[in-house]
């Protein structure tokens, strides 16, 4: 195992911000830590890099104990947000700044400087200046020095954080394909979860300092493990149910449930593509509160008369206007009985 964090504690003012953790991560892999503020992923980074002591627990590297070992020395490279680069520096002296530091000679610094800044799309770019640097070639720049020492893993805090949206999932893109191509091991976290969707072979969610689901992308968005998770993911169709055999007693009335749902008292989730809108006079009423264009669907918001909203998700052309009165069904296929 390349990494392992063995109940990793680390205390503010008493406080657990990270509270006995347990994580690990093997060779070549692309682990994203995800969470809203607060949740301790960049207390968890700054620990693996040796920047935060722990109170208690172990971090392993290579199954030895790194107890003690200094960030310089844990063979690991570190990513920040807002890049800090060395703005009196040149692109190619930023990027050459860890093989410097390492002792490589001039003749192999530079040349490894051109191989590193092909690879993340800026060749010739070593006697660029800082400052006349786009956002996003300051984050290549970044990246450069970064993988420059050839680190064991490497770690990204909100890489693309300062970025914007469009530019943001051009650059994830072409982020996995080179770490796939170079078989880099990444540790990263971010508190976008299309960023870290995108990038990761797994992701990891995390709340109050502790790990509260992991699992492939596909596993994580198909079966949150619980309302938590489903809420950060973005899901406000939860509520808590009584599930009996194959439907649920909720507050939207009976809902249809997979085959083989946990029984009892759960909570169920119900993805907006599975509340289906049908003739007013069918299903369960609501009326049409608000509805919002997001490009592949319109999210439309609704309101039963004496249970919690609903958003449903349909195409432009079936989207009812804001006011109007509907009824709803429900598609087995999109609910999923948590906990």
């Amino acid at each position: 195992m390349l990494l392992s964090l063995d109940a990793a504690t680390v205390r503010f003012g008493g406080r657990a911000v990270l509270d006995g953790v347990g994580l690990e991560v093997v060779e070549h892999e692309v682990v994203c830590v995800l969470g809203p503020s607060g949740s301790g992923k960049s207390t968890l980074l700054r620990a693996v890099a040796g920047l935060q002591p722990l109170h208690s627990g172990r971090v392993l590297l290579d199954g030895r104990d790194q107890a003690g070992v200094p960030a310089h020395k844990r063979g690991v490279g570190l990513m920040f947000q807002d890049h800090q680069l060395f703005p009196q520096r040149d692109v190619g002296a930023n990027v050459a700044f860890g093989l410097r530091m390492r002792g490589v000679g001039k003749g192999e610094r530079d040349g490894e400087v051109g191989k590193l800044l092909e690879l993340v799309g800026l060749p010739g770019a070593a006697r660029r200046a800082v400052a006349g640097l786009s956002g996003g070639e300051q984050q290549r720049v970044a990246l450069a020095r970064a993988l420059a020492p050839r680190p064991r893993i490497l770690m990204l805090d909100e890489p693309l954080g300062q970025l914007d949206r469009s530019l943001r999932e051009r650059l994830v893109v072409e982020l996995r394909e080179l770490f796939g191509r170079l078989g880099t091991t990444v540790l990263a976290v971010t508190h976008d979860q299309g960023e870290a969707f995108a990038l990761a072979d797994r992701v990891v969610v995390m709340r109050d300092g502790r790990i509260a689901q992991t699992g492939t992308p596909l596993e994580v968005w198909q079966r949150p493990a619980d309302a938590f998770v489903a809420r950060f993911l973005g899901f406000d169709n939860v509520a808590g149910a009584t599930v009996a055999g194959a439907a649920a007693d909720s507050p939207w009335g009976k809902l249809p449930v997979p085959d083989g749902s946990a029984q009892g008292n759960r909570t169920v989730l119900v993805r907006p593509a599975g509340v289906r809108l049908r003739p007013a006079d069918q299903g369960l009423p609501c009326t049409v509160t608000a509805r919002t264009f997001k490009g592949t669907h319109v999210s439309v918001l609704l309101q039963p008369e004496d249970a919690p909203r609903l958003e449903a998700a349909c195409a432009l052309r079936d989207a009812p206007e804001a006011g109007a009165t509907v009824g709803v069904e429900f598609d087995a296929a999109e609910i999923v009985v948590l906990d």
